[in-house]
């Protein structure tokens, strides 16, 4: 039986090192890829239902205790509540900022840098991080939303990504079954639901017929 050693990475991920000749290492299944969950929602919550920002922090907590890591556009708003319920539930929340710097972000563009566990500077302003956002996640959430949201929505439906809306929340997501029926395009990855967890539970289920149709997140 050849040596081995573990690795403690922190978080209670250990890599089990097997030492041999040839100086592989083999990792054992806690070693895989989370789920990224997008969550894109209006900034000025002003537009949506009194029970939004309730519910953006619930699927936030729900996204953590699922051991799904969060994306946020590093912005006020639904998003934010979001991370906040995913921290608050002990999950990993990872933003993406329209700005270049944590300066521009908090001094120009007035975005918060609390709730998140790293926020990446792209530069590229709003439209240039919807792209970035919702190409980085596995899949996008809509909650309530304005024009921006809408814009995340499109980029995602292109790119074939599951999307899931939560209904009820106002704005947005009261309007893309209706949007999407009168496109012409068919009806994309999308699902929907008002519940937050019926809504996570179909949305995980299309993102697990990727992981068996690529092998992306195969363990074995």
């Amino acid at each position: 039986m050849q040596p081995s050693t573990k690795i403690n990475f922190g978080a209670g991920h250990v890599a089990v090192v097997v030492l041999g000749m040839d100086s592989d290492i083999k990792l054992n299944r806690r070693q895989h890829l989370k789920y990224k969950i997008c969550i894109s929602g209006a900034a000025d919550t002003g537009c949506c239902d009194v029970e939004a920002v309730e519910k953006a922090e619930q699927m936030g907590r729900e996204i953590a205790r699922r051991g799904m890591v969060l994306v946020t556009g590093a912005t006020v708003g639904i998003p934010y509540w979001a991370a906040k319920g995913a921290k608050e539930g002990g999950g990993i929340v990872i933003g993406l900022s329209p700005a270049a710097s944590e300066l521009a972000h908090i001094k120009v563009y007035k975005l918060p840098t609390d709730f998140h566990d790293l926020i990446i500077y792209t530069g590229f302003e709003y439209s240039g991080r919807n792209l970035l956002l919702t190409r980085s996640a596995d899949a996008v959430i809509t909650i309530c939303g304005r024009m921006g949201t809408l814009n995340e929505f499109t980029i995602a439906f292109e790119d074939q990504k599951p999307i899931g809306v939560l209904e009820g929340t106002g704005g947005t997501a009261d309007e893309l079954r209706d949007i999407i029926g009168k496109m012409n395009r068919g009806p994309g990855r999308v699902v929907y639901s008002n519940d937050i967890n019926e809504l996570l539970d179909k949305l995980i289920e299309e993102l697990e017929k990727d992981k068996k149709v690529n092998g992306k997140y195969n363990n074995k």
